[in-house]
């Protein structure tokens, strides 16, 4: 859907870093790098979304770090439009909703970064799992959203928990 509206990949990409989690930064050298683009091609882009006030900039010494502007009126929108292309709102639909005694479920790793890498790492907080069913549920979510999906169950919530939060009770 993203891809479908947005023809720029770079763009793309930007917007999945910089909207699926709020805390994200990046600077030109960096984000060229990860997204294996030139630098010329993320700098038009940056200029582009920041020109536009998606995105703010600040100065770190001599480098220029990027981020989403969350005083931007679309920054909602744009962070759930982001999330429904990664599959995230189906993740919840089909998984979460369904097992029924989920407290808690957060993005981890690549996705919780930024980076649309294929796979994405789950952790759910919850009691009771039928691992069964859970399994049944992914596949059928991997199938919805076209991504590979590994999730791991805690019956209390971890110390380490970092991510991005999909669903809390």
């Amino acid at each position: 859907m993203l891809d479908i509206l947005i023809t720029s990949k770079t763009r793309v990409k930007l917007l999945i870093k910089f909207f699926t989690q709020e805390s994200n930064k990046g600077y030109l050298r960096g984000l060229a790098e990860e997204f294996n683009e030139s630098t010329n091609s993320v700098r038009v882009e940056l200029n582009r979304l920041s020109d536009a006030g998606i995105l703010v900039s600040e100065k770190e010494g001599n480098t220029k770090s990027y981020s989403a502007n969350r005083q931007h009126p679309l920054f909602k929108e744009m962070k759930n439009m982001v999330a429904k292309y990664l599959g995230f709102d189906r993740l919840v639909e089909v998984v979460i909703r369904n097992l029924g005694n989920v407290s808690k479920a957060v993005v981890v790793g690549d996705y919780a970064q930024g980076i649309d890498s294929g796979q994405i790492d789950l952790i759910l907080v919850a009691k009771d799992i039928n691992q069964e069913y859970l399994d049944f549920l992914i596949e059928k979510a991997e199938d919805k959203i076209k991504r590979k999906v590994h999730v791991q169950v805690f019956d209390e919530e971890p110390d380490f928990l970092d991510g991005m939060v999909v669903f809390d009770l």
